[in-house]
């Protein structure tokens, strides 16, 4: 099923995410694997935990220290996505990091943006909070501005959807903690309908304010030390975290087609509500989640009792868990040998709960486990719930890494998500056929051009360097041919304005060639034709010009991974400065003015125009300028300004009075 297309079946064939402790889905991997609790103390920049938190029950007070927290999350590439810095301190976090996330997911999985530029790609991404917005309002009406309008939620798919040009559909989905693996059902829905050729599914939640904290303080549904306790007897409820999470979906017979790099199969989802058959819309129910489950592997066409892994909602919570672990046995554990109980964990119990973002933090873990044929073990579970007949189901919690059964057919996972909104999810994955390699199609010895590039000179200089440690010989690019890593990087990555090529026949001569250490390749005598002609490719392309690649390597090549883009990050926050100035005197004018308005790097000669200052800026300027210089600007004046050296000249004439 894996290897052929059957109509239905939607290729998982990229992820990117940023995760407590894990900044990527290699790192998170390495995380799972070394048991790792990734929670920690509340960091100031967020609220005062110090002066929030009760260890008792009171009006106002936040029960628990710890969450989940990913790291810098006020950094952003402002430059790389064409803002200014008021821009950037502007946007909601939660945009900027998704912005970035998407982008390496795209990478991840072998797409040009600038080739699915104008295309129907569609947009799913699961969120539930407004933490900025709710913050810019907090602070009077007097400081609201329209700039506000751009972190309304809907605006978050949008983003993606307006930074890309993808033109098909770009929804956010709201159901609670169930949101974003209903993105991944809508998105998997959109593809077997023809809607769109390719989508990317998401999950984004920044936790800034403690309110709901409070809330749940006062529920008694947080849990008090900041950890999920999955299907332990100990289990005291909800410790949230930060998520940003990404999957690229594409039809399994375009992905084959087209010759990706296929992480996992989708081979079916459901979703449905629990209707009445609970005593309230907030408590979970059996029946709900039994009808879901069996919806799913009846869509995917898989019989239950041959599902080797779920990875649950494992909220750790006392409602919650065993409800699920009875379903998961009523449904999945029928008719399954005692000998192999099925596997569930939960990813939570790692980086705890993140809300709208978590189920999709679960099926990036799901495909890891299958690419991996390993289970990770799943934390703070010391003692088994007594309410869960562990022996009649059958189910294990693995303790330490667990391999998956070794059996005639591909592995198949499970993933489930369930909302506060009484939704549910399940969706199910098969684990990918493995590649067969294609076998060369030159002798070795041949020498390629490996192409690199990035938006500004510094992320240039840091790609170089990841690459050159990506093909040494203990890197990750040691495993793969010369000839697919020269072919991935010259039509599987964008290409930018800042360039680098070099010329090689093996990964110690690229490596030498990127680290300066070497002089040009000298191929072998029967490839010096081709080695000259290959440098002048080389040239061209530093140069800035258009080289058809496809010419060039002759014959498709197989997509392999590759280093990730540097992002060359800048704090951006309320209240504080951001330069962006190349380094000149922030104190004046002019550095002030092009510090707020420029949306790339410049020098004097720079024309105002190609750093983002256009019409509409100027007249935001003139406004700014009356209020700093306390004259009287002339907009006409002002408007006949061309370069970065006039504005500073001008501006310095504008000073001298007052000095």
């Amino acid at each position: 099923m894996n290897g052929s297309d059957d109509g239905r079946s939607v290729a998982v064939i990229g992820m990117a995410c940023r995760l407590p402790g894990a900044p990527g889905t290699d790192e998170l991997w390495e995380l799972l694997c070394g048991g790792i609790d990734a929670t920690s103390e509340t960091p100031p920049e967020r609220y005062d935990v110090d002066t929030l938190y009760s260890p008792r029950r009171r009006p106002g007070r936040i029960g628990s220290r710890r969450a989940g927290y990913v790291d810098e999350v006020a950094d952003f590439d402002a430059e790389f996505f064409g803002m200014s810095a008021t821009e950037a301190v502007e946007l909601d976090p939660q945009q900027r990091l998704l912005l970035m996330t998407a982008y390496e997911a795209l990478e991840d999985a072998g797409q040009r943006p600038d080739l699915l530029a104008g295309s129907r790609t569609g947009v799913f991404v699961g969120n539930a909070r407004s933490d900025y917005l709710e913050s810019a309002f907090r602070q009077g009406l007097d400081a609201v501005t329209a700039a506000q309008f751009h972190n309304f939620r809907s605006l978050i798919p949008a983003r993606l959807s307006y930074e890309f040009d993808f033109r098909g559909p770009s929804e956010v989905i709201d159901t609670a903690c169930s949101s974003s693996l209903v993105a991944v059902h809508r998105a998997v829905q959109s593809l077997r309908a023809g809607e769109i050729p390719l989508a990317l599914a998401a999950g984004v939640n920044i936790k800034l304010r403690p309110d709901e904290g409070v809330l749940m303080t006062q529920a008694g549904t947080l849990a008090a030390d900041g950890r999920s306790k999955f299907a332990d007897a100990d289990a005291d409820g909800h410790a949230p975290s930060d998520a940003v999470a990404v999957v690229v979906l594409k039809p399994l017979g375009l992905a084959l087609a087209d010759g990706d790099r296929i992480r996992a199969v989708v081979r079916g989802s459901a979703v449905g509500n629990d209707g009445r058959t609970s005593d309230s819309v907030l408590n979970p129910s059996l029946a709900g989640q039994v009808e879901v489950l069996r919806w799913a592997y009846a869509d995917a066409g898989v019989e239950p009792g041959d599902v080797d892994y779920v990875e649950a909602h494992g909220a750790g919570s006392p409602a919650l868990d065993a409800l699920e672990l009875r379903a998961l046995g009523e449904v999945l554990g029928r008719g399954r040998p005692a000998e192999r109980p099925l596997l569930v964990g939960s990813v939570k119990t790692n980086i705890g709960h993140a809300e709208a973002a978590g189920s999709l933090a679960g099926l990036i873990k799901a495909v890891l486990c299958l690419e991996h044929g390993q289970v990770p073990p799943s934390l703070h579970l010391a003692t088994p719930r007594p309410d869960v007949d562990w022996a009649g189901l059958p189910l294990a919690v693995p303790g330490q890494v667990h391999d998956l059964p070794d059996l005639d057919r591909p592995a198949l996972a499970g993933v489930s998500g369930q909302g506060s909104s009484a939704l549910n999810a399940h969706v199910v994955l098969g684990q990918a056929s493995r590649p067969v390699a294609p076998p060369e199609p030159v002798a070795d010895g041949a020498p390629y051009v490996l192409a690199l590039s990035a938006r500004s000179p510094a992320a240039l200089a840091e790609l170089v360097r990841a690459y050159a440690a990506y093909l040494a010989p203990d890197g990750p690019g040691a495993e793969h041919p010369v000839r697919d890593i020269c072919w991935s990087a010259a039509l599987r990555r964008q290409h930018h304005e800042h360039r680098a090529a070099v010329v090689g026949s093996s990964h110690e001569e690229l490596a030498a060639a990127l680290a300066g250490a070497a002089g040009p390749a000298r191929p072998k005598r029967q490839w010096r034709e081709r080695g000259a002609l290959l440098a002048a490719v080389a040239d061209l392309y530093r140069a800035g010009a258009a080289v058809d690649w496809g010419q060039v390597f002759g014959l498709p090549g197989r997509y392999v991974p590759l280093p990730r883009y540097p992002w060359q990050t800048r704090r951006f926050w309320p209240g504080e400065e951001s330069g962006t100035d190349g380094g000149a005197d922030g104190g004046d004018l002019a550095s002030r003015v092009l510090r707020e308005h420029a949306r790339t790097r410049f020098d004097d000669g720079s024309a105002l125009t190609d750093i983002g200052i256009d019409s509409l800026a100027k007249l935001r300027i003139v406004v700014e300028l009356n209020k700093l210089s306390g004259g009287d600007i002339d907009p006409e004046e002002f408007g006949r300004l061309r370069t970065v050296g006039e504005l500073r000249r001008w501006t310095r004439a504008l000073e001298a009075p007052a000095r």
